[in-house]
């Protein structure tokens, strides 16, 4: 039997720090609790990006009864250099019903309370920012009552 390889190592390549609107509620369909939260502005900040998140993106949302937050948010930034990039973001937070309740109140609660990861892909030009359609990302996700931190990493 062969060893598989050892595992890869991750490189943190930038940070977004996403401004997000009050969360518009759709209620329950399908057994599942609907919102819809617009990203109104925001910054990227890394090694290896630098830029603004532009507003007219969006983060919609399926909250399941057990604490399972199925996540898709699409968006666009405009990096330093003036190259827009979009960026699709699917994500999986899970948390604890009174966690739930608090981040849906749009209260502080500490990360280390909830799971949130995600595998964003981007959309960028050739060139410069050409790495980012080429390259693997996971993404850890911070909730603050206006804005969204995610830390992405290159899987090396």
């Amino acid at each position: 039997m062969t060893l598989p390889p050892p595992p890869p190592g991750l490189d943190h390549v930038f940070s977004l720090f996403v401004e997000v609107a009050v969360p518009q509620e759709q209620g329950i369909i399908d057994g599942r609790q609907l919102r819809f939260v617009a990203i109104t502005g925001g910054r990227v900040a890394g090694p290896r990006l630098n830029g603004v998140v532009l507003p007219g993106g969006g983060d919609w949302q399926a909250i399941h009864a057990d604490g399972l937050a199925l996540l898709e948010t699409r968006y666009a930034i405009r990096a330093e250099d003036g190259a827009v990039i979009g960026i699709t973001n699917p994500a999986v937070r899970v948390a604890s019903e009174a966690v739930t309740h608090r981040l849906a109140r749009d209260e502080p609660v500490d990360p280390a309370d909830y799971y949130f990861r995600s595998t964003p892909r981007f959309t960028a030009p050739e060139g410069r920012h050409g790495w980012l359609r080429r390259t693997i990302f996971v993404g850890v996700g911070i909730r603050r009552p206006t804005q969204v931190e995610i830390h992405v990493f290159a899987v090396a």
